[in-house]
């Protein structure tokens, strides 16, 4: 099997390359990086020096001809002109960016800020989120990879809200991402200096994740769901620490939540209900997603604690996940 990546020179390009080493089955054989092209793969990710002999190009479709898997790396907004040009060329596309996560386009432009210019391909993207999608996932030709704080917070949500142990409004969403979540590009406030001991809220209320997260959970629990969602910055390289606060629908117990969620993920190869704390390094540098929740009495509120990598199972280690889906490898292929 032959793939390639477009925009491979980010996190989340050198994810990809770093986990598709392992393979034995499936070969890079095209990486593209329009502002390194030209460069070998190891000057830029150090950490692969040996290990592909392989060099930048700039993009082009013709480059992509008959490849089994083609990862489309890019910031949102690059995959909407990319994927109408490779989707005749390749066998399956998985888009590990924004452009094909909802299904509405003015809902897109109004939390992205731009129009979507290929809208007829958003009703064709199947959301890759394993957990929820897999019979989807198999049949396949363009996969919209889940973001890494809608992941967290869906996995978290999907068994109280399809259970309705949870009332589907009233929802609230905490989460603390490492700056890698943020990508490769430089900028001032997210330099060592300002990130450093400090926390901080942004886009409050506007995030890009918030109907992504809100129309997921619809469509499985099949009712309206309001929720808020606040990100937050935390001076970690790596990791996506969501904490949610929901009403309880009946007398149930810390117990009876656990057995439900326990239940829910029997089989799912990487969610893991714990019965204490979770923690992020736990998960680091694999694709878990480790859970746990926790009922408070005197308020009658449920709370859910949901822990990733970010640059794994929140990107490049559900993108692959989604790969070993549609071809039929066993799911923690490359990812054990």
């Amino acid at each position: 099997m032959q793939c390639g990546i477009v925009g491979a020179s980010g996190y989340t390009g050198g994810e990809l390359l770093r986990l598709l080493a392992r393979a034995e089955q499936v070969r890079v054989v095209r990486v593209t990086a329009n502002a390194s092209a030209g460069k070998p793969v190891d000057s830029v990710h150090a950490s692969l020096r040996g290990v592909y002999p392989l060099t930048f190009e700039e993009f082009g479709a013709e480059r992509f001809d008959g490849l089994d898997c083609v990862f489309i790396g890019l910031p949102s907004g690059e995959a909407m002109r990319v994927v109408p040009a490779l989707q005749d060329r390749v066998g399956k596309i998985i888009d590990l960016g924004g452009d094909f996560r909802l299904a509405d386009a003015k809902v897109y432009e109004a939390y992205y800020g731009r129009p979507h210019t290929a809208p007829a391909l958003l009703g064709k993207a199947v959301y890759g989120l394993p957990e929820l999608h897999r019979d989807r996932i198999r049949s396949a030709s363009l996969i919209a990879n889940p973001g890494c704080y809608p992941t967290s917070a869906i996995l978290g949500l999907l068994p109280a809200l399809m259970e309705k142990v949870i009332r589907p409004e009233g929802i609230v969403i905490t989460a603390m991402s490492g700056v890698s979540g943020a990508g490769r590009s430089s900028s001032v406030e997210l330099s060592f200096t300002e990130v450093n001991e400090s926390i901080r809220a942004y886009r409050v209320g506007k995030h890009q994740h918030l109907p992504e997260i809100r129309s997921v959970l619809e469509g499985a629990a099949g009712a309206p769901v309001s929720l808020s969602f606040v990100p937050h910055l935390v001076p970690l390289t790596r990791g996506i620490y969501t904490t949610i606060h929901a009403d309880l629908q009946g007398p149930f117990t810390t117990g009876d939540v656990l057995s439900l969620y326990e239940q829910h993920y029997a089989g799912e190869p990487f969610v893991r209900v714990r019965r204490e704390i979770p923690e992020i390094k736990a998960v680091a540098y694999t694709n878990f997603c480790d859970m746990t929740a926790i009922v408070e009495p005197a308020t009658k509120k449920l709370i859910i604690l949901s822990v990733i990598d970010n640059l794994v199972k929140g990107a490049a280690g559900q993108a692959l996940q989604n790969m070993n889906i549609m071809f039929g490898y066993p799911e923690r292929h490359l990812l054990q």
